[in-house]
């Protein structure tokens, strides 16, 4: 009775198990899930990490697709520039699935690789489109700020999303850049020459920009040295003018009295050399040391 009462239990948690694998089905954190009825997908997309129950097939069945960001690069391909220039390009681009409901549909149940091949045929037709209305210069370019990277990226990926929701193809495009550039080997010396011109230009513009600021910072200087020279020879002449008038003053005294004149300036000339503090030997006939003659004798040596 016991043995086959476990044999009983056993069972029982073998069909629970089954009915478990038959009836439900989990879709994890990086998944959605579109389940179908009799090969119709239903009108919402199971995108939430949870145990869910459907019947079992051929009624319904479950396609489970990874959600998470998928990137790829595509091929190496020419494309004419505005100006007629081949250019070589290539791209890298990220995507996902937005809408598994309408991604399953559109690619044989749903297929990665035959979204991929579809994202490719688009990009090629994005690039030509683009790549047609801008210049060479705006990829190949000696002043950095000439370039038009950003834009052309943008306006390749917005053509793209347009295609993608005309269609309705359940993705949305995450990321794109270009990832390589090229040139034919025909037009590569052509491009080079057109670089090394236009550097010599800035080279040129630079040198006379140069030129022209040496000039006026030359210009500047030899102004402001003349207003300095100007100014020093403006105070000598005022100087030489006080001093030729105050001369002129002492001039009118001393005509009157040429004596005292005379006698101020020995005294002068005696006092300079007095104020030296040394012991002096000289002729006291010599001007102005004969001045010692005519001092009145000392009383103490009488």
């Amino acid at each position: 009775m016991k043995k086959n009462l476990i044999t009983i239990i056993v069972a029982a948690v073998l069909v629970v198990i089954f009915a478990l694998l038959l009836f439900t089905f989990q879709v994890r954190q990086s998944e959605v899930a579109v389940l179908t009825t009799f090969g119709k997908p239903a009108d919402k997309n199971l995108d939430q990490p949870n145990l869910y129950f459907k019947w079992p097939w051929p009624i319904q069945q479950v396609y489970r697709f990874d959600q998470r960001t998928q990137n790829f690069e595509d091929k190496f391909s020419e494309n004419l520039t505005a100006d007629g220039t081949m250019l070589l390009t290539s791209v890298y681009v990220g995507w996902r699935i937005s809408d598994a409901k309408e991604f399953f549909p559109k690619f044989a149940g749903g297929s990665v690789l035959a979204a991929q091949r579809q994202l490719e045929q688009m990009l090629r037709s994005a690039k030509a489109a683009v790549i047609g209305k801008h210049n060479l210069a705006d990829f190949v370019n000696s002043d950095p700020a000439q370039l038009k990277f950003s834009a052309i990226e943008s306006e390749i990926k917005a053509a793209v999303q347009t295609e993608l929701a005309t269609h309705n193809y359940g993705i949305s495009l995450e990321f794109l850049g270009v990832k390589k550039l090229g040139l034919p080997e025909a037009v590569t010396q052509t491009v080079f020459d057109r670089m090394k011109s236009e550097r010599t230009k800035y080279i040129s513009k630079a040198q006379n920009e140069g030129v022209r600021d040496a000039t006026i910072i030359t210009s500047a200087a030899e102004r402001q040295a003349a207003e300095v020279i100007a100014n020093a020879q403006a105070a000598a002449t005022r100087i030489e003018g006080e001093g030729v008038a105050e001369a002129a003053k002492t001039l009118s005294v001393f005509q009157q009295n040429p004596e005292l004149a005379i006698f101020q300036l020995q005294l002068e000339a005696l006092k300079a050399s007095l104020n030296q503090k040394a012991t002096l030997i000289f002729d006291e006939r010599t001007p102005p040391f004969d001045l010692f003659r005519t001092l009145p004798a000392n009383p103490a040596t009488k």
